[in-house]
């Protein structure tokens, strides 16, 4: 009866254990999938981008860009310009690891720069 106890608690634990393995699994897949939906831009996007451009015209064609990777993609980048506001995105090419920055100024793109992430 004690050896059947013990066997009923251990598939317990182990259930339980699988349980909170596949939660946390599914909860890190959505955060990817989250930075992926809202930061990932077309380096197209980019070079049709010009200064002088409409802030919304331009922010039309970018995701928000709100993900809690914008502080990593914001190191090693050039310094932002004096009064803009700034955003950061990863760019699609095929190496991966290149930061899109837009910076807008008076609803206007004051500054634009692709860099490599560190």
């Amino acid at each position: 009866m004690a050896q059947r106890k013990g066997c009923l608690i251990g598939c317990g634990v182990a259930l339980v254990v699988g349980i909170g393995l596949a939660v946390a699994l599914l909860f890190g897949v959505s955060k990817v999938l989250d930075v992926a939906d809202k930061t990932l831009v077309d380096p197209k996007v980019y070079a049709e981008a010009k200064v002088g451009d409409p802030e919304g015209e331009v922010r039309g064609r970018l995701p928000s860009g709100e993900t809690f990777v914008k502080a990593a993609l914001k190191e090693g980048g050039p310094a932002e310009p004096a009064g803009s506001t700034c955003s950061w995105y990863l760019s699609t090419s095929d190496s991966g690891d290149d930061v899109l920055r837009f910076c807008f100024k008076d609803g206007k793109l004051a500054d634009k720069a692709e860099y490599r992430m560190k």
